[in-house]
């Protein structure tokens, strides 16, 4: 399939729309769905990342089924355009960002998800908002200083790729396939169209995205170089003791992350559910959707998953199961 005018994936089902937001950005999102609760996804952060790129699959899916979705493209992704610089000043512009574009489209509450940079993001909105915050879900990213620096090097020596930053980037497909290949395990589900759209939206950004570049991946659990921002978002003390529902899904063979390090998170986080998803890399939504849709479908529409859903998701075996999880 070729695609649209806009340089997006024809994905049936994912709309494209663009807001402007007080601050002067102009937005683009995708969204599925006309009625329902709204789900804000949050993509991950990779050049060339959007909220098509990261949630086509989930998207329309949770729009058939009685869900309004919106996924926003993050200022130095996608399309969107920050031309006064209000959103890239760090973790915290981020937050913002996200509130913003909430307020905008007047979405008082709502469901919350993430991928990777997203779900840093997912957690620092939490912190910062919790009581916006219906439920949420997080899939391979980190969680502030809820768990250190220090703790995750200990847990595994090895460097972490996703966070030193992805290979070279040169312009081509043939480049971005290759950094593609870093957060989706099967490469036969990478689709063409996308690494299509990822390569324009990467060259559309490329003088922001080396901007924001150093602060994306510069500290390996989302914190913030300013001091006053990094207490701002800090989550030790603060994500572990919120009461808003919420599940983890980790990709079981995820290249940039040990699972000794998804276990110091789930240990830190005791009122989250944890699911190790099986032949599942960094980007576990595309390499596992029957899987991930179907979990993420129940818990945000019912507040349970399946034990059979549990079950093909891994549910972590490491505590008993919360309520989160059928019996």
């Amino acid at each position: 399939m070729a695609l649209t005018d806009e340089h997006l994936v024809a994905e049936p089902g994912l709309a494209s729309r663009w807001v402007q937001l007080p601050t002067g950005a102009r937005v683009h999102y995708s969204t599925s769905g006309d009625h329902g609760p709204a789900v804000v996804l949050l993509h991950g952060g990779i050049m060339g990342g959007s909220g098509a790129g990261g949630w086509r699959l989930l998207a329309p899916y949770l729009g058939e089924r009685g869900f309004r979705v919106y996924c926003p493209d993050f200022p130095g992704f996608g399309l969107t355009r920050d031309p006064y610089d209000r959103y890239t000043y760090g973790w915290g512009g981020f937050v913002d960002f996200i509130r913003d574009f909430a307020d905008t489209l007047c979405l008082d509450t709502f469901h919350l998800g993430g991928n990777s940079m997203g779900c840093v993001n997912t957690a620092h909105f939490l912190v910062s908002h919790p009581e916006r915050v219906e439920s949420y879900f997080m899939i391979a990213g980190r969680i502030g200083d809820l768990v250190s620096d220090e703790q995750i090097q200990a847990a595994d020596p090895r460097p972490a790729k996703a966070y030193q930053g992805p290979p070279p980037f040169d312009g081509t497909e043939e480049s971005m396939r290759k950094m593609l290949g870093m957060i989706v395990l099967d490469e036969s589900k990478i689709d063409p169209d996308v690494v299509k759209m990822r390569t324009h939206a990467a060259g559309l950004q490329k003088e922001t995205y080396e901007r924001i570049f150093p602060w994306v991946f510069g500290s390996l659990s989302g914190r913030d170089h300013d001091t006053n921002s990094a207490a701002r978002l800090s989550t030790k003390g603060r994500l572990d003791r919120l009461d808003v529902p919420g599940i983890y899904l980790f990709g079981r063979d995820d290249p940039n992350e040990s699972v000794a390090v998804a276990h110091l998170q789930e240990d830190a986080l005791p009122n989250t559910q944890f699911f190790y998803v099986p032949d599942a890399g960094h980007q576990t939504q595309t390499d596992q959707p029957e899987i991930v849709n179907r979990v993420i479908h129940e818990f945000f529409a019912d507040g349970v998953v399946s034990a059979e859903a549990a079950k093909a998701a891994g549910v972590s075996d490491r505590r008993p199961p919360l309520e989160t999880v059928a019996r």
